[in-house]
């Protein structure tokens, strides 16, 4: 795909700012269009039920006027990594109806932060952060949903507990009922052959159902977040419920 510019200042002509805006909606409407029948497809291959896996912008480094254009298109799940740009855009977009998750790993000295802004954290890595949390949410009286990262493919450079560890982490949340955990996620691996990525998809949906059958309180476990945009119709395949999507409808972005 080409990369794209929302058109960031005004010319002197106010007529060339409306055809650069224009451009911009069109391409923004046509890459949320191909996403979307790309989900479906997967859905349709996988014998799923259409609309099997929602869409979740990941909208790091994407500026606001661009994540309202994309929630006038439809767009009601977006996700960010950072806290500072989280604390940002949730202010300036309050008018909309957005469901904001925090998908990126979180500092506990971020907490406070993430959870005045977001309904959901997907990356709940360690034993701490869940202390952390629960401490603060107990304080408020509430509760927030909460996924599980799993580092499925066991590469150093990714967050998440070991699928061998899963278990007797969800043995020790239960200490902390003001966590409910909705479901989990991972990243694929960094790599291009598509039996290796869909055996990394596959055993996080084997974990789940292994989790349910334990039973566990407070994890309803009824989200799978994986896939994103090299990888999302595989992760469908595999059972995905949630699919984190960026660079196929944003573009290509800074790191």
């Amino acid at each position: 795909m080409a990369e794209w510019e929302e058109p960031a200042e005004r010319s002197s002509h106010p007529e060339d700012d409306e055809v650069r805006v224009g451009i911009f909606r069109e391409e923004l409407a046509r890459r949320l269009a191909s996403v979307r029948e790309a989900i479906e497809e997967a859905c349709l291959r996988a014998s799923r039920p259409a609309g099997c896996a929602r869409l979740l912008l990941a909208s790091k480094n994407v500026a606001p006027a661009r994540i309202r254009a994309a929630y006038e298109l439809g767009a009601r799940i977006f996700g960010e990594n950072r806290a500072q740009e989280l604390k940002a855009k949730v202010p300036a977009l309050a008018d909309l109806a957005i469901e904001w998750h925090f998908i990126g790993h979180l500092q506990t000295n971020k907490v406070r932060d993430v959870l005045r802004y977001a309904s959901v954290v997907q990356s709940l890595d360690r034993l701490g952060l869940a202390e952390e949390m629960h401490r603060r949410l107990q304080r408020e009286g509430r509760t927030l949903d909460v996924y599980v990262e799993v580092n499925v493919s066991g590469e150093p450079t990714k967050h998440g507990f070991s699928p061998d560890e899963v278990p007797a982490f969800f043995a020790q949340l239960a200490r902390y009922p003001t966590l409910v955990v909705r479901g989990l996620m991972t990243l694929g691996p960094n790599v291009e052959d598509e039996a290796t990525v869909r055996r990394a998809f596959r055993t996080l949906y084997e974990l789940r159902e292994r989790l349910l059958r334990e039973g566990y309180p407070n994890a309803p476990l009824e989200e799978l977040s994986m896939g994103m945009s090299r990888d999302f119709p595989w992760a469908i395949l595999e059972g995905a419920t949630l699919v984190r999507i960026g660079t196929a409808v944003f573009g290509p972005r800074l790191a």
